[in-house]
């Protein structure tokens, strides 16, 4: 995907992003270095995804969001010198999110509004409420982080409980309806470009 706005573009080391053409990056968002974005994602308006800073051994980590994984507005994504961010497939991240890595992110986890992962691990379907703050810290897949709550290591996780059906089923319809949208944009973008190439057609065949 190529941007007009030069929102997309290369870190000090020469790390240019590689993003498939099938997903939706807002041109308000920055998409800078050595970020990979896969297959049907949806990057939306004020996001910051930035891998630019480089470890011990002069490399910049890799910042990589697989396939149909949704960004809403205002979402920031960065990482230590050198170290990496992975977020799983069909996973949603909510408004103002903020990722620090190293982190991993598993399958179709949720990050509610404002909520903050710092140098964390979350396996599947795990969701992670309003405000939540998880550092440090690995959680196990479907396990629900209240929204609020302050995740600091093993004592805090015991507290915690497992996903419910209805949880689920909320989960996935976020994802259905940020989709819908990637496409909705998509479609409007195309009908532009080609209103627009009718326009020109029509203006380079009128006699001068």
């Amino acid at each position: 995907m190529l941007s007009l706005l030069n929102n997309i573009r290369s870190n000090l080391a020469g790390d240019h992003p590689k993003i498939d053409p099938s997903s939706l990056i807002d041109p308000s968002a920055q998409i800078i270095g050595n970020v990979e974005i896969g297959k049907d994602v949806f990057v939306g308006p004020l996001t910051v995804i930035r891998a630019d800073q480089r470890g011990p051994d002069g490399k910049v980590g890799l910042i990589k969001l697989e396939e149909e994984v949704n960004i809403q507005d205002g979402v920031i994504i960065h990482a230590h010198p050198g170290t990496a961010v992975t977020i799983g497939p069909r996973t949603s991240i909510a408004h103002a999110v903020v990722i620090h890595g190293p982190c991993t992110v598993g399958e179709a986890c949720f990050l509610a509004i404002r909520s903050i992962l710092y140098s964390a691990t979350l396996e599947d379907n795990v969701w992670l409420g309003m405000g939540a703050l998880v550092m440090k810290t690995a959680l196990s897949s479907f396990t629900k982080v209240p929204a609020g709550k302050v995740i600091r290591g093993l004592p805090d996780v015991m507290e915690l409980r497992l996903v419910t059906d209805e949880e689920k089923e909320y989960m996935q319809k976020v994802l259905t309806a940020n989709s819908r949208l990637r496409v909705d944009y998509l479609e409007l973008r195309s009908k532009a470009k080609s209103i627009k190439s009718s326009v020109e057609g029509k203006a380079g065949k009128e006699p001068i």
